[in-house]
């Protein structure tokens, strides 16, 4: 076996670690606004959305397509051979850092449950991976620019305005129409509109992977654009890509899903309908147009819209500037890393520096992995009410208000050993995670 298909094989499980990543980060942009609202129990809400990430991976490869030309400028855009002087080995090696420094910040940013893009990480990652090889001329500014930098500033605000003015509608119509009654007929709604979502976000990040993959077999000369144009994509692409963001899903990713579920607005199912339904059409709309559009940015506006839009609602524009400013790092941080990872492959060299890469990924994702635990966020306390100042999870001595509310364990010493103070909910082993979720108290409409 050559060193040039060890990295490719490498580069292909990072692809679907990412993917992975990717669908467990992004649930609560289809889901969080069902869980919170009490419209479907958690357990059932992540299985809906896994399942029809799978069905939305089949329905189109524009954002695809757009991820192999769109991003990176490895390939002359006549003939599709690498450019001169770029060898095969170098070409995948960019790819591999990107997608290194995708799921790096992917798992920063769920462990602090902030709702970052996972989409921009995966960018971020290969645009910093490109620089680092190749200098400015290895990046597609003109492409970045309309299929990613625009909608990315433009469509938090458009969805907000379509979620304000869906909200606003709803409750004008339904001002007569006793509380209870309403939010029964809602929840129904937005089953329907959530699956929209899941369906729409199978459509466009799914694809992101795909095209990453077939990024990596262009630049090791496995594929071309031609063979995409006319043949597509190769059907085992397209299986495990949409496998993998469907088994992240179905993982759940609580911890963002908190965040968007309580932590910007607190939802009636009017609110939850109006803004499932602005994201499923704003990511739809975008995937077919082939614009990489980041799922994240469309349902946290969407969400903070819906709040906008209700009379006497109250939205926490504290929590949404925190996820503001994870927005701006997203692409510069990830850029950061994948650089770095770049470096350090290129400094040793082929295939051992491809395996040190991948051996720190693991050890850093590891870590996340562990302290994630003592914090656990799972389908049992997701619901639990939100309490100002809170994080998702404290730094090594300090404590988190949402999670002691929730029974999660803190560090009360020095020394690091945690106790736990009495679940809200069931225990966090999630053993009965599929009970309805603890009511919480409701506003009256001003």
């Amino acid at each position: 076996m050559t060193g040039d298909i060890v990295i490719l094989a490498l580069l292909i499980i990072t692809a679907v670690a990412f993917d992975f990543t990717n669908g467990f980060h992004d649930t609560g942009n289809a889901m969080a606004t069902s869980i919170a609202t009490g419209a479907l129990k958690p357990k059932t809400a992540v299985t809906l959305s896994a399942i029809l990430n799978v069905v939305g991976g089949f329905l189109s490869v524009e954002v695809a397509v757009t991820v192999t030309t769109s991003v990176l400028k490895i390939q002359d855009s006549d003939t599709g051979a690498l450019i001169t002087g770029l060898d095969a080995e170098t070409a995948m090696f960019i790819i591999f850092a990107g997608l290194v420094g995708g799921i790096l910040w992917n798992l920063a940013t769920w462990l602090f449950g902030i709702p970052s893009s996972s989409s921009h990480a995966l960018f971020g990652g290969l645009i910093g991976a490109g620089l680092a090889a190749l200098g400015t001329v290895g990046i597609n500014w003109e492409g970045l620019m309309i299929k990613v930098i625009i909608p990315a500033l433009l469509s938090p605000f458009i969805a907000g305005a379509i979620a304000a003015s869906a909200a606003w509608l709803v409750f004008r119509v339904t001002a007569n129409v006793r509380e209870e009654r309403r939010e029964k007929g809602f929840r129904y709604g937005q089953i329907a509109t959530a699956s929209l979502v899941s369906l729409a976000h199978g459509t466009g990040d799914a694809q992101k992977t795909m095209g990453v993959i077939a990024l990596g077999l262009i630049a090791h000369g496995t594929l071309s654009d031609q063979e995409i144009v006319d043949n597509g994509l190769p059907p085992w692409i397209i299986i495990v890509c949409a496998g993998a963001i469907a088994l992240g899903t179905y993982m759940g990713g609580w911890r963002v899903i908190r965040t968007l579920g309580k932590g910007l607005v607190e939802l009636d199912s009017p609110q939850g309908m109006a803004a499932e339904a602005s994201s499923a059409a704003i990511i739809l709309t975008s995937s077919h147009l082939g614009m990489a559009l980041s799922t994240t940015h469309v349902a946290t506006g969407s969400i903070v819209g819906s709040g906008v839009g209700r009379p006497g609602a109250q939205v926490r524009w504290g929590v949404a500037g925190r996820m503001a400013v994870g927005w701006l790092l997203t692409l510069p941080a990830a850029a950061v890393v994948g650089a770095i990872t770049y470096f350090i492959g290129h400094l040793v060299g082929g295939v051992g520096g491809a395996f040190l890469v991948f051996a720190i990924l693991l050890a850093v994702g590891g870590y996340i992995y562990y302290r994630s635990q003592l914090q656990k966020v799972d389908a049992a306390n997701v619901n639990d009410d939100w309490e100002e100042g809170a994080e998702a999870v404290s730094l090594p001595g300090e404590s988190s208000p949402a999670l002691e509310t929730a029974g999660a364990p803190r560090a009360s010493s020095a020394s690091g050993e945690a106790t736990t103070k009495a679940p809200a909910a069931t225990p966090s082993g999630g053993a009965e995670s599929d009970k309805e979720p603890a009511p919480t108290s409701r506003r009256k409409d001003s």
